[in-house]
Parts: structure tokens; sequence; C-alpha cells
């Protein structure tokens, strides 16, 4: 457990020495909230679906930490080709703790940084039904960040190189946030692309971090969750696995 504390705190310390990448992962959220928050506001209220930038403001904090934890754990790709991932993987630890460890040091950082979207969100004008919900938000937002956490792991593992890292995020992350319903209310689309929301996990973190601040869920509380925990367990299985498969 001493190891997994140590590789936790390490990846903090990663993050919070470096204030420019705390700074630089902000500005996409921020342009997200105000040109479209501000810009589709009018065209969302005369549809009848009231303030928009109250329906987006989950789905950026939401993206916040999924690119966040994406990148947490596609960091093991630079420790690799840099030498330090070999320095870690040798030392008398199991691949498992060092796993965990890095897992929870980069779920941490996503949380923190869907913290601080969620804080600039309230300061741009949304407002939270009860803050009494305050404890389930952050729930769905650590499942979210170890979610992806570990399929970053995951995909990081099997990657040699950064040369994938364009198809990651063109075939894969940006899929991932933009079927979510993040952006758009999922009742009333086509039927095909109800589908690929529901197999989409991200679907599921999305509404329950919205229904957690104002009240309303599309899938439902239970299902939010069950989805969510599902998920994560398994994503953190594989990742654990492809990450003592490692060759140094």
């Amino acid at each position: 457990m001493q190891s997994i504390y140590i590789l936790w705190l390490r990846q903090l310390k990663r993050y919070f020495r470096s204030k420019s990448r705390i700074v630089g992962t902000l500005g996409q959220p921020l342009l997200f909230l105000v040109a479209l928050g501000f810009g589709l506001g009018p065209v969302f209220a005369k549809a009848g679906q009231g303030n928009y930038l109250e329906f987006i403001a989950p789905g950026i904090v939401s993206m916040s930490i999924l690119f966040t934890a994406i990148f947490s754990g596609i960091e093991i790709i630079w420790d690799r080709q840099f030498g330090f991932l070999k320095e870690t993987l040798v030392a008398p630890i199991a691949r498992w703790q060092i796993m965990v460890g890095r897992t929870l040091g980069g779920a941490t950082v996503a949380v923190f940084q869907g913290l601080i979207v969620f804080i600039l969100s309230l300061f741009l004008g949304f407002k939270v039904e009860t803050f009494a919900l305050i404890p389930q938000m952050l729930i769905f937002m650590i499942l979210i960040a170890l979610l992806f956490t570990a399929l970053g792991t995951a995909i990081a593992s099997i990657l040699e190189d950064m040369q994938g890292f364009q198809l990651i995020m063109n075939f894969l992350v940006m899929p991932l946030f933009f079927l979510s319903g993040a952006l758009f209310p999922l009742q009333g689309v086509p039927g095909a692309l109800q589908v690929v929301a529901s197999v989409d996990p991200l679907s599921y973190g999305v509404d329950g971090l919205r229904g957690a601040i104002t009240g309303v869920f599309h899938f439902g509380l239970s299902i939010d969750l069950l989805i969510l925990s599902l998920t994560t367990t398994i994503l953190i299985g594989i990742g654990t696995f492809l990450f003592s498969k490692i060759q140094i």
C-alpha cells in the first residue's frame, strides 16, 4: 500500500509542478462553455429546452475529466520513451501496484481538473439545483476519472510510441465525448444514435453528473451507477493485465 501511495503522490507532484499545464487544460472547457453556452443559448431556449448553459455545464465538466484522465494514462508512452518507466518497472514492487498507483494519481488529477471547471461554470452563471447533491456529483466524477485513466493506461500499454496518438483522439476520445449527450439532449434523437449513446460509457457519466446537479436523469441514477461501476472495474482489470505485459 505504501508503494501505491508513493506512486499516487508522484502523479500529483508531476501535475502541480506544471502550472502551464493546469492553465492550458482549462482553455478548451472554457471555450466550450462560453462559445456554446452563450452562443447556442438563444437557439436552445427558443426550442423550449431552457437554459443551455445549465444543460451543457455537466457535459463540459465530464469532457475535462475525460481528456485529463486519458492523457494521464497515455503518459506511460512518454515515460517509456525517456526511460522513466523502466526505472519504475524494475523497482521491487508488483506491477499491479504500479498500475493502481498511477491510475489513482491520474484520476485524482482529473477530478481536480473537473472541479475547477465546475467552479468556473458557477461564475459564468450556472446554477446548482441543490448543493446537498454535491457528494453524489463527486462519486460520478471519480468513476469517470478512474474509468478513463484505466482506459488510457490500457491503450498506452499497447502503443510503443506517440504515432498512434492522433488515431486515438480522432476515433476514440472525440466520438466518446460528442456521442455522450454532453452537448445535446438524447431524448428524441434518431434510433441509431440512441444505440451508440447507450454503449458509450461516458453517456452514463454525463447523465449521472447532470442528474446530480440538476435533478434530471435520462437513464436513471441506478443505471448510471451500475454501468459506470461495472465498466470501471472491467477496464481497471484490463489495464492491469496489459500493463503487466509491458516489455522493458
